[in-house]
């Protein structure tokens, strides 16, 4: 008998070793982490029934460099089955129901531009309908289904081409820029062109929409097609199409979002700033187009954003808006302004997008995640819970993840700061952990409670690894009003990363984070706090990740694209008035403190944080003989790695970095991570 127990015994040891084995083993790979696909949803048919979607398949290591393959599907709602829409020869993008749902324009590359082509239905022939000499940038349908407004660049004179092509192409900064134009194309039944209108002639216009009877148009524009006009001078204009004249310019000022007609035309509703110093598109707005007369739709007080809208019907406006780490979906009506929610992500378990839908608003499609399932399409019929619909990513559903949870904590001063951790994979109470904070950028933005890992900022794979991982919605941040968002507004790396440094602080001493074992990690002004902790706040870091991130105030100031943006919403006064704090919340200042292992990367053709502030941080810090600062950087690349090839570096080098002076607590006078990590990168090597 006691041979037998002991033989059982020892059977299930084995077993118990072996599974435990097995689940220590099944958590979330670097490689693992990038291949996730996502998805985005395009069009939902008139009827409500089919679903146009794009799904984001990365590129493998060994492909030549380049973003994620995008392909389109359309989806048969019912039975969840879908296909391809083009094929590999047809090659389309921005795929478009006609307006009675019968035909599909999409735009192809021809000739070195994209025009757009028309699949009439029951045809397998694509029409061209353009020639535009510079191409089509974005299109829509006419509401009668018998043409389109596009856009389309100002093309070069034959003289700029003689010059060109003589070798005289040089660079006037910012002039002579080829500006979008608005165009109107007429067709007939077998769509032909038959008429085209030039709508604009000055200015550039960057996005637009019809009213649903083709009436009016609105458009909204600036003088430049410059990057920091289109953040922070949009203007909406209405255009007449039967009197074939712009009728009216709106008077929204600041930051724009989207904005759409009222089923009967004599509204427009639009998202927005509340003023020209609010740093993001947070309240609704309805404007009489009879009188211009402007109403702000948003409750007093409002402690969220508001980032997109819709009209129901021409007595209701529905709303997309995020209070806190959850966004939800209201409608509200015009009247009254009294408001009804429809959607609650905290309810439903799903951090969704804003969502396309059906003619008749009783059908809608979003992309969604959830702390478990980076991206999936989900479909909603407006009452009961919304179904997903697509399966990217099963293979997260046998992946042992960190259990995320919300946390809130008082700041030094009492404010309430909320924010989301992730546990490490088999986390105990009472026991040390490492800890890694990821700071979002903006800091318009803010963190919500879905999938947070991404190639810059890996937090299930570090939970995997044993680390706790932190993510801050530090002042200044969206979802919690205005004023919380305004509480960084002249005040840079004031109370916005002394949040940070009291979240620390708070998990320490109630999650068992190891006040010695400290990371930080994040992009621009998440990079602009690492950079910070990396230097004045040194003592409460040991290693730091700085991407593509700010750390001289006074010259990315000079250097940066969105100059009157940091100006407006960030700044409030020009430089000559604040040079002496400018200084003084700059990394760079505070370099020589430094006892942070620092990481510095980013793209080498970055236009929003120039790369030279990479450079000013490395240098300060070699000249005053830090043992472990590193710079890397990423050629052709911008404000964050679009090809696979950086993002699979960023990825590797910020997690041997962690783990190096982290989670091993190497010494920072020793030897730094191997700098040649290709090893890790998943090569065929061929050489």
């Amino acid at each position: 008998m006691q041979r037998i127990n002991n033989a059982t015994f020892l059977l299930a040891l084995i077993i118990f070793i072996s599974n435990y084995g097995m689940q220590a083993q099944n958590v979330l790979s670097p490689a693992e982490l990038l291949q996730l696909q996502r998805a985005r949803t395009v069009q939902m048919h008139p009827d409500g029934k089919q679903l146009l979607y794009t799904v984001y398949k990365p590129r493998t290591p060994n492909e030549a460099p380049g973003g994620s393959h995008a392909e389109y599907r359309v989806m048969d709602v019912s039975t969840r089955q879908s296909k391809a829409l083009f094929s590999d020869q047809l090659k389309g993008r921005a795929p478009h129901w006609s307006p009675n749902g019968k035909h599909l324009a999409f735009k192809k590359r021809t000739k070195g531009h994209y025009q757009i082509f028309v699949l009439a239905e029951n045809s397998d022939e694509a029409i061209q309908v353009t020639h535009q000499e510079n191409g089509v940038n974005t299109f829509q349908w006419h509401p009668n289904g018998k043409g389109f407004a596009y856009l389309s660049s100002t093309p070069s004179s034959d003289k700029e081409k003689e010059l060109k092509k003589r070798g005289y192409d040089f660079i006037t900064f910012e002039e002579n820029i080829k500006n979008d134009r608005l165009f109107l194309i007429e067709l007939d039944e077998a769509f032909m062109q038959t008429a085209i209108h030039q709508l604009t002639e000055t200015g550039n216009v960057w996005d637009f929409n019809f009213d649903q009877k083709g009436k009016q148009l609105a458009y909204s524009a600036t003088d430049q097609k410059l990057i920091d006009q289109r953040y922070m001078f949009r203007k909406i204009h209405v255009y007449d199409l039967e009197a074939g004249k712009r009728k009216r310019v709106l008077n929204n000022v600041g930051k724009l979002g989207n904005y759409c007609f009222s089923p009967d035309g004599k509204h427009l509703a639009y998202t927005g700033a509340l003023n020209i110093n609010d740093h993001a598109v947070s309240q609704l707005y309805k404007v009489s187009l009879a009188n211009g007369e402007t109403s702000n739709l948003t409750p007093s007080n409002y402690r969220g954003h508001i980032s997109w809208c819709a009209w129901k019907n021409n007595k209701e406006i529905a709303y997309l808006a995020h209070e806190g780490v959850y966004p939800k979906l209201f409608t509200t009506s015009i009247k009254n302004e009294k408001r009804k929610l429809m959607l609650d992500a905290a309810k439903e378990g799903i951090i969704f997008s804003a969502p396309v839908y059906s003619a008749g608003f009783d059908s809608f499609a979003f992309s969604g995640s959830t702390p478990r399932d980076q991206s999936n399409i989900y479909h909603w019929d407006g009452q009961s819970a919304p179904v997903k619909i697509s399966s990217l990513n099963p293979q997260l559903a046998q992946t042992k993840l960190g259990k995320q949870e919300i946390i809130k904590f008082s700041a030094r001063d009492g404010m309430r700061i909320e924010g989301l951790l992730i546990k490490p994979v088999d986390y105990q109470e009472g026991k040390r952990y490492p800890l890694i904070v990821y700071v979002h950028g903006g800091p318009e933005s803010h963190h919500s409670n879905g999938w947070l890992s991404g190639y810059s900022t890996p937090g299930q794979v570090m939970a995997g690894k044993g680390y706790l991982v932190a993510y801050f919605n530090y002042r200044a941040s969206t979802g919690y009003g205005v004023d919380f968002a305004m509480q960084g507004f002249k005040d840079p790396a004031g109370k916005e990363f002394d949040d940070l440094a009291d979240g620390i602080d708070y998990l320490v001493e109630n999650y068992g984070a190891d006040k010695d074992r400290v990371g930080m990690a994040g992009g621009s002004y998440g990079g602009y706090a690492s950079a910070w902790f990396a230097t004045y706040y040194t003592d409460y870091i040991r290693a730091a990740a700085v991407f593509v991130g700010i750390t001289n105030v006074i010259s990315k100031k000079g250097t940066t694209d969105i100059a009157y943006e940091e100006l407006y919403v960030h700044s409030g006064d020009p430089l000559e008035k604040q040079w002496e704090m400018n200084l003084k919340r700059s990394p760079v200042y505070h370099a020589h403190k430094s006892k942070t292992a620092t990481l510095i990367y980013g793209g080498a053709a970055d236009p929003r944080i120039h790369p030279s502030q990479s450079l000013e941080l490395y240098r300060r810090m070699k000249m005053n003989r830090h043992p472990a600062v590193r710079l890397v950087q990423y050629p052709g690349e911008g404000h964050g790695n679009r090809k696979q090839v950086g993002r699979i570096d960023v990825l590797y080098r910020q997690i041997a970095w962690m783990d190096w002076y982290v989670k091993d607590l190497k010494d920072l006078d020793g030897p730094m991570p191997p700098l040649d990590i290709s090893d890790q990168y998943g090569l065929d090597w061929e050489y």
